[in-house]
C-alpha cells in the first residue's frame, strides 16, 4: 500500500520497484484518507503516513516524505513543501511563491537540495520499520523549464547540470533523484534480510 495519492510519486515508485515485481496500490484506491502531516521532520511524517495506511488497509505500507530545502530561505519550504503557499495550495502556487521569494537572490546563493525519507512497515505497529534516506543537490533557476516531474522540478537544476529536473527523462530523474536514491537503499534492505525474495 502506498500512503499517497500523488500520481507523480506513484509513477516514480512503481518504476523503481518494477524489478521486484511489486504492485503498489494507492491509499486513494481503497478510499483511505491521507494522514495529517503533523510531524516536525520528513521522518516523522513518513512514519505517520505509513502507519496510518497500514492500519486502515491492514496491509504492509510504503510512505515517503520529501521536500525542497533552499539555503537562502533557511531550509524552507522543507517539510511544508507541499503546503508552502497554504494548506490547499496547488503545486503551481507553491512554485510561484518560491520563485517570488528568490527574486533578489543572486546566482551564487541559490543552492538547494531535495530530501527524501522512505519508510516501509509490515504492519501499523511494526516495531522495526525500514527507513531509507536520499538527497539531491542543486540550485534554483530563475524561470520554470520543462514539463516532466512534479512539484518544484521545473526550477530545480541538479548540481553539475544545465537542465531542470522537469527537463530530464523519467529514467534520468530516477537514477539521480533523492527519491530514487532512497528507494534503492530501501530495496537493498528489503531484499537483504529476505523480506521480499528477489525474482
Amino acid at each position: 500500500m502506498l500512503a499517497s495519492g500523488n500520481a507523480g510519486k506513484l509513477r516514480e515508485l512503481s518504476a523503481l520497484l518494477a524489478p521486484l515485481r511489486l504492485e503498489l496500490l494507492t491509499q486513494d484506491s481503497r478510499g483511505i484518507r491521507a494522514a495529517e502531516e503533523t510531524g516536525a521532520s520528513f521522518l516523522d511524517n513518513a512514519l505517520l503516513k505509513a502507519r496510518h495506511a497500514a492500519r486502515m488497509a491492514a496491509l504492509p505500507a510504503l510512505a515517503d516524505d520529501s521536500g525542497l530545502e533552499v539555503d537562502a530561505l533557511g531550509g524552507r519550504p522543507g517539510v511544508r513543501s507541499a503546503r508552502y503557499a497554504g494548506e490547499n495550495a496547488s503545486a503551481a502556487q507553491n512554485l510561484a511563491l518560491l520563485v517570488r521569494e528568490l527574486t533578489a537572490v543572486p546566482e551564487g546563493r541559490r543552492g538547494a537540495h531535495y530530501q527524501c525519507v522512505i519508510v516501509f512497515v509490515r504492519s501499523w505497529d511494526d516495531p522495526a520499520p525500514l527507513i531509507a534516506h536520499g538527497s539531491w543537490e542543486g540550485a534554483i533557476a530563475r524561470d520554470s523549464r520543462g514539463t516532466g516531474g512534479f512539484g518544484y522540478d521545473p526550477v530545480f537544476v541538479p548540481a553539475g547540470g544545465a537542465r531542470t529536473a522537469a527537463e530530464l527523462s523519467p529514467a534520468e530523474k530516477n537514477l539521480a533523484s533523492h527519491r530514487g536514491k532512497a528507494l534503492r537503499a530501501l530495496i537493498a534492505m528489503l531484499t537483504a534480510p529476505g523480506y521480499i525474495p528477489a525474482p
